[in-house]
Parts: structure tokens; C-alpha cells; sequence
């Protein structure tokens, strides 16, 4: 009764105690989630010569930069490597923005032979896995086109992707049609329509694509893997891979790279947060 009586009542008792496990099962999902990161970041400040095996104390015995310098110094093309994902992840995003969003106003708002058609190979498309599609456009790049450990390999399959575009068209179909017509009776071209007009209501979720088109392609592993046969052209997480081999593993080095690698997008999330934030909850909420 003493309990009840300091929440004011039994609701109020039973609601602060829900409130209590709330946040011990959100503080125990936040730990779960950041551990991994605190760990590689803890790793990275390991000495090289304990590369052999991974450290697995939580405390490092010492904090050393020397693991960063192996890194950089490991490779003539350390750096190209951050180059190789930069441009790849940034031409990457520009493009699936600037192509999704002109394509998913096009399946919005205009009408046009094969409309429905188009739009429902794209959904196809979606549900194709990614898998599957790395052999035929792997034998495409390398033996038809034969563009193979170029920048063009790495862009040109990422140039635009089904989900943007589906992303854009979902967008895009909430804008009011009345704004749209208002602008074309006053002589505004389609153009200046998605310049002028859609393009400045959709900053958003234009955000929000840039933001996950950019993490996606940054981490991508894989046909970066199928596509760079030299050093020279890897990117960063396929160039993390030199420092494993069959017999050992530059863990501290690897963990290093790790991190670095890890910073365009801590820097990316952290400054468009806000509108990540917005575009998850984009018409969540009606009126």
C-alpha cells in the first residue's frame, strides 16, 4: 500500500513499473546493438603485432594508433581504396536520386502508353533476389561488355534501382494534383513542374533515399568483389579482405580499417538525421 500511495494510485504504480521494464528491455536492445561497434573501435587501438589472433578483452591492455598506420602503410592503395568507395557511393547516390525521382514523377503523375505495364515489371523486378542477378550481369560486364576492374563496372549496375524508383512513385502520388495543374494553366513546363514545384516538396524523402542508397553502396561487398581484379580498383570493404589469409589475420589493422571505413557514415546519419527521422514517419499521420 505504501507503493500505491507514492504513485497516487494503483494504475499509475502499475504504469511506472511497465515503464520500468520498458526501458531496461531498450537499454539491454541499445547495448545488444552497439556492442559490435565498441568493439571494433576498442580493437582497432590493438598493437599489429597481436594480429596473429583477436584480442577478446572488452578493455584494451594498452591504446596505440600503430594499428592505423599498418593500415595506411600495409598498401600503396590504402587510400585509393576510401577514394574507389567514395566515388562509387557518391555517383552512385546522385544518380538514383536524380533518375528515381524523375522516373517515379513520371509513373505518378503522367499518363502515357504502357504506364501500368512498365510499373508492374519494375515490381517484378524488386522481387527478383539480388542473387540471382549476379551471374548474367556478371558474364555481361566481363565477356560481352568486357569493362571488367573499371569504375563503369562498379557504377553502372547501381545507376538506378526498382526501389527508389518505387520509393519516388509512392512519394509522389500523395502530392496534391491540384498544385500541378494550377502550375501547367500558368505555362509552367513539366520540367520547371518537378524543378520549381516537386522536387523542393520531396526534400525529404529525397533525403532519406540519398541516406540509404549512399550506406547501401558504401557496404556493398559483393560485386565490388566479382568486378575489381586489382588492388588498385577495390574498394574499401573488399580491400578490408587483404588483411586476411589462410593461415592468420591482421585483426587489429582489419579493425582499424573497419573504422575508418565506418566514418562517412556516422557522418552522413548524424548530420541528415533529421531528415531520416521524417522520412520514416512520411504519412504515418493523415490531415
Amino acid at each position: 500500500m505504501g507503493l500505491y500511495k507514492r504513485y497516487g494510485s494503483k494504475e499509475k504504480y502499475k504504469e511506472g513499473i511497465r515503464n520500468i521494464l520498458l526501458a531496461i528491455i531498450l537499454v539491454f536492445i541499445a547495448v545488444i546493438t552497439l556492442f559490435p561497434i565498441y568493439y571494433m573501435i576498442v580493437s582497432s587501438f590493438g598493437a599489429p603485432t597481436e594480429a596473429g589472433g583477436a584480442s577478446y578483452s572488452l578493455i584494451p591492455r594498452s591504446f596505440t594508433l600503430d594499428s592505423y598506420q599498418f593500415f595506411f602503410s600495409y598498401s600503396a592503395y590504402s587510400f585509393r581504396w576510401i577514394l574507389n568507395s567514395l566515388i562509387v557511393a557518391a555517383v552512385v547516390t546522385v544518380s538514383n536520386v536524380i533518375f528515381a525521382t524523375l522516373a517515379g514523377y513520371a509513373f505518378a503523375k503522367l499518363r502515357f502508353p504502357g504506364c501500368r505495364i512498365f510499373f508492374f515489371i519494375f515490381l517484378v523486378a524488386m522481387m527478383v533476389p539480388y542473387q540471382v542477378t549476379q551471374v548474367p550481369l556478371y558474364i555481361l560486364v566481363v565477356n560481352v561488355l568486357n569493362i571488367q576492374d573499371t569504375y563503369t563496372a562498379l557504377i553502372a549496375p547501381s545507376i538506378v534501382t526498382c526501389y527508389n524508383v518505387f520509393l519516388a512513385k509512392q512519394f509522389f502520388t500523395s502530392l496534391p494534383t491540384s498544385i500541378l495543374e494550377a502550375a501547367q494553366i500558368e505555362g509552367c513546363s513539366q520540367p520547371m513542374i518537378v524543378l520549381k514545384i516537386v522536387i523542393p516538396l520531396s526534400k525529404t524523402i529525397l533525403s532519406v533515399m540519398a541516406i540509404m542508397t549512399f550506406l547501401g553502396q558504401w557496404n556493398n561487398f559483393f560485386w565490388p568483389f566479382l568486378v575489381s581484379n586489382t588492388e588498385k580498383m577495390q574498394t574499401i570493404q573488399v580491400g578490408l579482405k587483404n588483411f586476411s589469409f589462410a593461415n592468420t589475420t591482421y585483426f587489429a589493422p582489419m579493425m582499424a580499417g573497419a573504422t575508418i571505413s565506418a566514418l562517412p557514415m556516422f557522418i552522413l546519419f548524424f548530420s541528415l538525421q533529421k531528415y531520416f527521422l521524417e522520412g520514416v514517419t512520411v504519412g504515418a499521420v493523415k490531415g
